[in-house]
């Protein structure tokens, strides 16, 4: 269930735009303005953080990678935070908007392409998500399930940096190693819409193509994007796991709700967290291998294998 939530959206802005209470009424341009800004705010404090973390000089970020769902602008939210963060102005930058709930995957996949192809590049991704400017409305009768996707959204956003030969004399130990990634369309998509998510073929594929066959799914740690809790609990029934591994998932939703493409992101900070104060062997609860899954419309699901790293006492 979904505890509490951190929104953007404030009373004095709906006070100052009425439409955004409204069920249909025209609010694109009060939303859009708020949201451009927004995004770029969230973002900035994100990375922020995620660099300071990190260690090393801005000057070492060789490319940045961008999503959002809101605040969608011309120059790009790329852009606005290159400029902001004062980042190397040759960046090479990505900007992805409007992905959907499994883009907290896309990123990642598209990080580790460029990671690898790429000889001494610090990738920094961010994805920042406003999902209170874009969903809020008043009910309707006609559209009741629009109170539903109120009732789980929540606004946040999560940055990270990859890269590949970390230079542990400079301090730069690695969280977790991403070992492959890939993306599938499920092929029954009105069903997959109804929470018939049908995770285990992705899964099977994704392993073997690293050469690995799972014989038991709570062998591996789990990122789920917390869709709901009725999605949760079903992949947690037709995959067989045990209830405390999904713990970091379903904590993240509790505290933070459905944050879209920055909930895995979430959730993978959540468990390396977790893993640090059970005095775990690895960063994925002790474990060797596990798995993110990012799912949204389409239906679209990334699958990204990962491997929990040895706990250094930098942490």
């Amino acid at each position: 269930m979904v505890r509490k939530r951190y929104m953007h959206l404030t009373e004095s802005m709906l006070e100052e735009n009425p439409k955004l209470g409204a069920c249909m009424a025209p609010s694109l341009d009060a939303r859009q303005d708020i949201a451009a800004v927004g995004v770029q705010t969230l973002g900035q404090e994100a990375i922020e953080k995620a660099i300071k973390e990190w260690g090393q000089p801005k000057s070492k970020i060789t490319h940045l990678v961008v999503h959002a769902t809101s605040g969608i602008d011309i120059p790009g939210l790329d852009y606005q935070l290159t400029k902001q963060l004062g980042l190397p102005l040759n960046i090479k930058r990505f900007m992805m908007y409007h992905q959907g709930c499994h883009a907290g995957g896309t990123v990642l996949r598209l990080e580790k392409d460029l990671a690898e192809n790429n000889e001494g590049a610090r990738v920094l991704v961010i994805s920042c998500e406003l999902f209170s400017i874009l969903s809020f409305r008043g009910p309707s009768d006609d559209n009741p399930s629009n109170l539903v996707g109120m009732a789980v959204v929540g606004d946040g956003a999560a940055a990270l940096v990859i890269g590949t030969h970390p230079e542990e004399s400079v301090s730069e130990f690695p969280l977790f190693e991403l070992v492959s990634a890939s993306q599938a369309i499920l092929p029954v998509t009105d069903r997959a819409i109804q929470a018939q998510l049908r995770e285990t073929d992705v899964l099977k594929t994704t392993f073997a193509g690293i050469g690995h066959e799972i014989k038991d799914w709570n062998s591996l740690f789990w990122i789920l994007h917390p869709g709901g809790q009725a999605v949760l609990d079903r992949i947690e029934t037709k995959l067989g796991l045990n209830e405390e591994k999904l713990n970091a998932s379903r904590h993240v939703l509790s505290e933070y709700g459905n944050m879209g493409s920055a909930s895995v992101l979430f959730i993978l900070n959540e468990l390396r967290k977790r893993s640090i104060e059970k005095g775990q062997a690895t960063t994925g609860e002790g474990l060797n291998l596990g798995v993110l899954l990012g799912y949204g419309p389409g239906l679209n699901v990334e699958a990204v294998v990962l491997r929990g790293l040895p706990m250094k006492k930098t942490y």
